[in-house]
This record gives C-alpha cells, structure tokens and sequence, in this order.
C-alpha cells in the first residue's frame, strides 16, 4: 500500500513539474495557428492585390499556412520536452519520405500538380472548363483538388492530378464563347433572300458581340431530307456582366423568328411518310407543322 501510495505522489509531482511545459506548449502551439491564420489572410490580401488571378493567391496562402503548422509542431514538441522526437522526425525524413511518399502518393502527386496548375494558371476562379466530360465554374484550387459548380449547381472536386495528366479545356479563358443556333428553311423559300435578311438582322442584337472578327453571321450547314439546315453563329463577352449566354440565345432566337414571320417566310416541320404494305396503292404524306 505504501508503495502504491508512493508511485501516485510521484505521478502527480511529474504532473505538477509538467504543468508549466504543457502550458507553454499548447500556448505556443495556439500562437502558431494564430500567426498562421494571420499571415495567411495577410498574404491572399497582398497577392490579390498585385495578381489579377485569385488562384495564385489562395494557393500560395494555403501553402504558407501549412508550413507555419507544421514549424509550430516542430517547435512545440521541443517546448515539451520532445526535442528528441522532433529530431528523429527530421533526421528520418530521407527514409520517411520514401515510405510516407509510396503511402501517399496520390496525395503527393496531387500536391505537386497543385503547384504546377497555381504557376502555370490554364484557368482562373470563375473560368468554365471541361475534362472527362464534367464542365463547371472553377471555384477554387486546394492543395489536393479543385473545387468546381457545375451549371445544375452540384459541388465538383477534381484532382489536381487528373487535371495535369488528361485533356483540359478552358472555354473563357480569354473571355469569348461562341454559340451556335440551327434554323430549318424549306427549299420552296427564296434562300438568297432569307440569308439576307438574317444578316441584316444580327448586327442589331444587343447582347452579342459585333467586333471585328467576333461578329454573329449565319450559314448554309446542311441539306436535310425536308429542309435547308441555317447556323447562326455569334460570340458573347463572358467577362461582361451584362453579357450572358441564356440571354444571348434568347434574344437571337426570338428576333430571328419574328423577322421570318413578319416576311412570312416557313419553317417546315418533319415530313412522315407512312406506307401500307397490305395495300400497295395507299400511301399517305404526313407534313407536322
């Protein structure tokens, strides 16, 4: 019992010795994460600042972020009396490095294609871009993936390797989009004429391009079974906020068709031919409007 009792008071005397370096140990671990928070919301203000891309900058401060945590660690281990620990960790970190890196790998490869995808910048927060087949609004770039809203509104997280290894494709990198609109025309209709006054029309859109090389135009793309198939083609600013491809596709629609009714200019319908094998004198043309 003695014993037993002796054992106890010098557990709880270790405790009290201890006290003041578990104190001071979560203190500076605590101050770290501050001075981490701290620096890094310092550090997306002065990037935002002097970079027009906001990708750079919330990687870089997430970066910084994570090497202030990882020295406070280091630091408090050794406030605690782990100096040792600490030390074994850094000097086996050749050895750790290829063990952890093997574990991980994924994790590490998607880290370094962070870093390649923040310096390199094939895309900005706000730019729409596709790969395998998911499209989406990028959001922004972690250390491990990139965060993407699709236009249906679902939360997208890519990979940063995935990005690096296949097909990226940026549709506003430089802020232009080109959409496309098919029109039928019967072949009964003056399609000399029609041109005509299709492009007389597109250059009074408002919520298209007309610049230089970005103006909308209209043509001839395909002979179908029923009809001439029309494209009008015409370009949008998507860094124009006054600019959208719903309105854009709206207008051009509505405009073009009302101009072809006020000339009275038909859009043919499917044709159906129907036909009876039982009676090879019946056979009956169908024409849907």
């Amino acid at each position: 019992m003695d014993k037993l009792t002796s054992l106890f008071n010098d557990y709880i005397e270790d405790i009290y010795v201890a006290t003041p370096k578990i104190l001071i140990g979560v203190a500076t671990f605590i101050l770290f994460i501050i001075l981490a928070i701290l620096i890094k919301r310092t550090t997306k203000k002065i990037f935002d600042k002097k970079l027009e891309d906001k990708l750079l900058s919330i990687f870089i401060s997430k970066f910084i972020y994570w090497i202030f945590i990882v020295i406070g660690v280091v630091i408090t281990l050794n406030v605690l009396g782990f100096g040792n620990v600490a030390g074994g960790i850094l000097a086996g970190a050749g050895i750790g490095a290829f063990v952890i890196g093997y574990a991980f790998r994924d994790i590490g490869e998607n880290f370094l294609a962070g870093i390649m995808l923040a310096f390199s910048r094939p895309f900005m927060v706000g730019d729409t871009i596709e790969t395998n087949d998911v499209i989406g609004k990028v959001i922004a770039l972690d250390l491990r993936n990139v965060h993407l809203k699709s236009f249906d509104g679902k939360d997208i997280f890519i990979p940063n390797g995935s990005l690096v290894k296949n097909n990226l494709v940026n549709h506003t990198i430089d802020g232009f989009m080109r959409y496309s609109i098919n029109i039928g025309l019967a072949y009964e209709e003056n399609i000399t004429s029609t041109l005509t006054l299709i492009r007389d029309t597109l250059p009074n859109l408002k919520n298209v391009l007309q610049e230089k090389g970005k103006e909308p135009t209209v043509v001839i793309n395909d002979l179908a079974n029923s009809s001439l198939t029309l494209t009008i083609h015409y370009w949008i600013n998507t860094f124009d906020k006054n600019m959208s491809s719903s309105k854009a596709k709206e207008e051009v629609t509505i405009t073009i068709l009302e101009k072809l009714n006020d000339e009275q200019i038909n859009l043919p319908g499917d044709v159906v031919e129907l036909k009876s094998y039982n009676n090879s004198s019946l056979t009956i043309n169908q024409q849907e409007a």
